[in-house]
């Protein structure tokens, strides 16, 4: 039996797995997303929906359940919570035919709609996703596709990475290439075993997008045979790209997105040099404020100033008139 009841005429079902469908957020990798509302509770979620067509949908609902068990597992402020997992089971053989994985809601936008132009910003924005990535590296998992659209930001400038679909042990090797070609890194594509050093890749090749709206080359879009490799001082720098990208942080962001995992840095440096980098850009803006106020008490003072002067040129004018008035 279906776990589908009605469904609207825009093709949104009104209840899944007994929770009702209230808006249509998007889709992933063989799922679509709601809103929804448990009717018991009235709380609140994020409904991710798969549904098996043929044997090739085996996959996402195998992402689903790695998503839910990392999620249960792994606890972290900017990491999206996993609630519940819903399977549906058919046939003789019982296979899996739908599945629904109930996620914390997180009221945000990725940021590959809404890309932080300000540096300030973006520096904190990636300080949270460092930290959510070390502390799933903490518990031995790798996300393994980092990229703007798995990083969700609201307007406090509050994170969440999300899509643990692709995320596994530290040292596993997959079967297949898995991950997003402009954010992949080498060694996803060559099928050797991922690291935390892989998220730092998936981390730099996002950053670099955020800062210079281009994509880093990767193995995966340059074509490389498996004996290729990259050349890490010909990819132009943010800052080549971006004057305006302060020259520590462009470093920093192409130290990451090294061909080799072992020269890249740990993520817990990579949080280090972002916070200095950060105490940086707000001393500078506190100095611009400073300066500004200055400039504006300056300008009123020319003013006033100024004023005074027109007042005491014109003092002798009208002492003069009011003289003659008296004489006549």
């Amino acid at each position: 039996m279906s776990t589908h009841q009605a469904v609207s005429g825009q093709g949104m079902p009104k209840s899944l797995f007994g929770y009702e469908v209230l808006d249509y957020i998007g889709e992933g990798a063989g799922s679509r997303i709601y809103v929804v509302s448990n009717p018991q509770t009235r709380q609140l979620y994020a409904l991710k929906h798969v549904v098996r067509h043929t044997d090739k949908d085996e996959r996402f609902i195998q992402q689903l359940e790695a998503e839910y068990e990392v999620g249960r597992k792994v606890a972290g402020a900017g990491l999206r919570k996993s609630i519940d997992l819903k399977l549906n089971k058919t046939g003789l053989l019982r296979k899996v035919s739908e599945a629904a994985l109930i996620l914390e809601l997180f009221d945000g936008q990725p940021v590959d709609r809404h890309r932080p132009t300000s540096l300030r910003k973006t520096v904190d924005i990636f300080i949270q996703v460092a930290k959510a990535l070390e502390g799933l590296h903490k518990a031995n998992f790798v996300h393994c596709d980092l990229k703007p659209n798995n990083i969700l930001v609201n307007n406090n400038l509050q994170v969440k990475v999300i899509d643990l679909g692709q995320t596994c042990p530290a040292g596993t090797v997959k079967s297949r290439i898995q991950g997003t070609p402009d954010y992949i890194s080498p060694e996803q594509v060559k099928c050797e075993a991922v690291s935390a050093k892989t998220d730092v890749y998936n981390f730099g090749a996002t950053l670099y997008w955020v800062l210079t709206e281009k994509n880093v080359p990767t193995l995966f879009t340059l074509k490389k045979s498996e004996n290729s490799f990259l050349v890490d001082d010909k990819i132009p720098t943010p800052h080549e790209l971006n004057p305006r990208c302060p020259e520590p942080l462009s470093n920093l962001v192409m130290e990451c997105v090294k061909a080799r995992a072992d020269k890249r840095p740990e993520m817990s440096d990579v949080i280090r040099r972002l916070e200095i980098i950060q105490f940086g850009l707000e001393k500078a803006a506190q100095v611009a404020a400073q300066q500004q106020r200055m400039a504006a008490q300056q300008g009123a003072m020319d003013d006033q100033a100024a004023r005074q002067d027109v007042v005491q040129r014109m003092a002798p004018r009208v002492g003069s008139g009011m003289n003659r008035f008296a004489a006549v």
